[in-house]
């Protein structure tokens, strides 16, 4: 369990912030705006009313205390760089901001964030992955080019092992389980054979997994 200072209630401070409660963390939300806060409050921790660009106010909630930091401000930008700098300033162990566009992250990134993250952008890159290519079900970046993609067993595996597809060294990928019936089996071994009623997860480069399944 961690302890997570959220500051800006927007729609991803919100998602967030209940998808924190829901992992068990403690969250402390907070925005300048009354009805967001307390729209959250059956959600978090704790939620205050406050102006994250003030000293003072800041200094209040004893930013140090905390095992991460996320600013999630999204229609002020000036705001989000003054908050994360304030932070790191104040001594905050972890801070992540939101960007929209790779201008801002470079802003946030010199101002003391640790991580930033773009929400539109990720998902705009998810979305054109996932449905621009038939029989992939599911995506999830890892960086540096490499994926998880959940795959539709290919109709010439069926019958066949992973040993007999020789798969890793054929396309340098890890098959790393299966899927039947919303069922996941991690145990995927050179013995395991494809029926054509699951889907795959794989790991590897984009361009091989693309080779591998032609998608």
């Amino acid at each position: 369990m961690k302890s997570i200072l959220l500051i800006g209630l927007g729609r991803f401070g919100r998602y967030t912030a209940k998808k924190c409660q829901e992992l068990g963390h403690e969250v402390m939300a907070i925005d300048k705006n009354e009805e967001l806060v307390e729209d959250i409050i059956p959600f978090v921790t704790n939620a205050i009313i406050g102006d994250c660009t003030r000293e003072e106010f800041m200094k209040s909630i004893g930013v140090r205390d905390f095992d991460l930091c996320i600013v999630g401000i999204g229609d002020n930008f000036q705001s989000s760089l003054e908050t994360t700098a304030l932070l790191k300033e104040l001594g905050a162990r972890k801070v992540i901001a939101r960007a929209s566009d790779d201008v801002q992250a470079k802003f946030l990134l010199r101002n003391g964030a640790d991580e930033v993250v773009y929400p539109e952008k990720q998902i705009a890159e998810w979305t054109a992955t996932r449905y621009s290519a038939d029989h992939l079900f599911d995506y999830f970046p890892m960086g540096d080019g490499y994926s998880v993609m959940e795959i539709e067993t290919p109709l010439a595996w069926v019958g066949k092992t992973v040993g007999d597809l020789d798969i890793r060294n054929r396309f340098s990928i890890t098959i790393m389980a299966s899927r039947t019936d919303g069922k996941l089996n991690m145990q995927i071994s050179n013995n395991t054979m494809f029926t054509g009623k699951e889907t795959l997860l794989v790991l590897g480069k984009d361009k091989d997994i693309q080779r591998c399944f032609h998608i």
